[in-house]
């Protein structure tokens, strides 16, 4: 997992693409959102957000 953060950031350094960083930290947040409340009993009250 580490060494794909890596990568990831190598490449945004190296093409200067910093414009992507805040794209892939919301797809990272949104992600560990649903993972989240997959089983959760927090769910209902993050649906309602939404």
């Amino acid at each position: 997992m580490l060494s794909i953060v890596a990568e990831l950031w190598s490449f945004l350094r190296v093409r200067k693409k910093y414009w992507l960083l805040p794209v892939v930290v919301m797809l990272g947040l949104m992600g560990g959102l649903i993972v989240l409340t997959k089983g959760s009993a927090v769910a209902p009250f993050i649906y309602t957000l939404f």
